[in-house]
């Protein structure tokens, strides 16, 4: 089935909706029923739109597939979508919008740790729930607030001590965006760097429009580390990759990332620009397991799009799949309901990457990982893998069992 916009109309409320097609619903048994009703709040256009428009195609499969099978609690469950356009403005109007005006019983949403922030809020307001689907750099403690996405512990963890002691790569140089994700990323980084034994020469921060990375090039170039670590995130940043083949190349410097890949930037790059490029993921195309291939196959089916998905359009279905699963064990769509059923810790669905299973004192997910590096034809081999890696640097600061209206976001310190 390829995904139609026919199936796409106008709600009442103004917000675009997604509703399976009449004979799915039909077939289903659940046309007359009241619908279940998502929120979905992402970057359809914007500087960041590239970590979107497949999380957006894949939430929507999953939600088709769900319907099709018979929907949630005998309901099915439908897509309310609000373009939040890479703007933290339009993520607090639509969160409250969404929760308050169009009754939602989740919101789906937020590409940066900067929209999850500002959503944050007005989730706790409306006693919403939001389900956060993205790598982060970790610490939310809130009830309200579910991350499925990796965490440090997860990702860097594993990543950083491959190529400080696998690879030999000792002195680091660290590029991120400058915002709360590259903020506390490079934190992680050099902490993770520093108790490898290796060295962090220096930190620098880019605004997200900036393409021109030349004066850096030359400060990195004069410094000689044997790593170049990258938090960037965008289209703008995507320059760097190109710009650092052509001056240095990863012949002679090793490239190593936290973001790399998520907006498939691969795709967008030459054979020799993305060709051994180092990274820490939980899904890529190239996993060599039935379930990844199963849900890349039905993803192009289903859209039409035989591009690579990557890790973000993944989490469009990871995040409906792992709700769905909440719903059915809480026996309501409700969100209190949904939080209580999430605090025991029994959540957990196999998907493309594996089994995803929330942790019940931090409502963050346990899941494989994955080092992979950048090959010549826009892919991933993988190098390692690491099962069912739990979320351990938000463990140690968050217990929502214990402190259920804790908001935190916990950072780390670095000595």
């Amino acid at each position: 089935m390829k995904l139609s916009r026919r199936q796409f109309f106008k709600a009442a409320s103004g917000a675009v909706a997604f509703a399976s097609l009449p004979h799915v619903l039909k077939r289903a048994g659940i046309a007359a029923e009241e619908p279940i009703r998502v929120g979905n709040i992402l970057d359809q256009s914007g500087i960041l739109n590239i970590y979107s428009l497949k999380q957006i195609s894949a939430g929507a499969m999953a939600v088709d597939e769900l319907n099709a099978a018979g929907g949630l609690l005998g309901r099915p469950v439908e897509l309310l979508f609000y373009d939040s356009q890479s703007d933290g403005q339009f993520n607090t109007k639509y969160a409250t919008q969404a929760l308050l005006r169009d009754k939602v019983h989740v919101i789906h949403g937020g590409i940066t740790s900067s929209s999850r922030e500002v959503m944050r809020p007005a989730v706790r307001k409306f006693k919403g729930l939001l389900f956060y689907n993205s790598l982060y750099e970790g610490g939310v403690c809130d009830r309200r607030h579910v991350s499925t996405g990796m965490v440090p512990a997860q990702q860097l963890e594993p990543l950083v001590d491959h190529v400080v002691n696998n690879e030999g790569a000792k002195k680091g140089y660290i590029l991120a965006a400058d915002y709360n994700y590259g903020h506390i990323t490079s934190k992680w980084m050099q902490k993770l760097i520093r108790d490898n034994g290796g060295e962090d020469l220096a930190v620098e921060f880019f605004p997200l429009d900036v393409s021109n990375f030349a004066p850096a090039l030359s400060r990195i170039q004069a410094a000689k580390p044997d790593v170049v670590w990258s938090a960037l995130v965008g289209g703008a940043h995507i320059a760097f990759y190109r710009q650092f083949e052509s001056t240095i190349g990863k012949k002679n410097m090793m490239l190593a990332s936290s973001t790399y890949g998520v907006g498939l930037e691969q795709t967008q790059l030459s054979a020799d620009e993305g060709d051994g490029l180092i990274l820490g993921t939980s899904f890529v195309d190239d996993l060599n397991t039935p379930a990844a291939k199963d849900f890349v196959s039905r993803f192009q089916a289903y859209t039409g799009d035989d591009g690579y998905v990557g890790e973000y359009g993944e989490y469009g279905e990871r995040g409906i799949k792992i709700w769905a699963e909440a719903v059915r064990q809480a026996g309501s769509p409700e969100p209190d309901a949904v939080i209580d059923a999430l605090s025991k810790g029994g959540v957990s669905v196999n998907g493309a990457g594996g089994t995803y299973t929330v942790d019940g004192k931090t409502n963050h997910t346990t899941m494989d990982i994955h080092i992979v590096r950048g090959n010549r034809n826009q892919g991933f081999d993988v190098i390692s893998s690491f099962s069912q890696r739990p979320p351990k640097d938000t463990q140690q600061v968050c217990d929502l069992h214990a402190n259920p209206d804790d908001t935190t976001q916990y950072e780390v310190e670095v000595k």
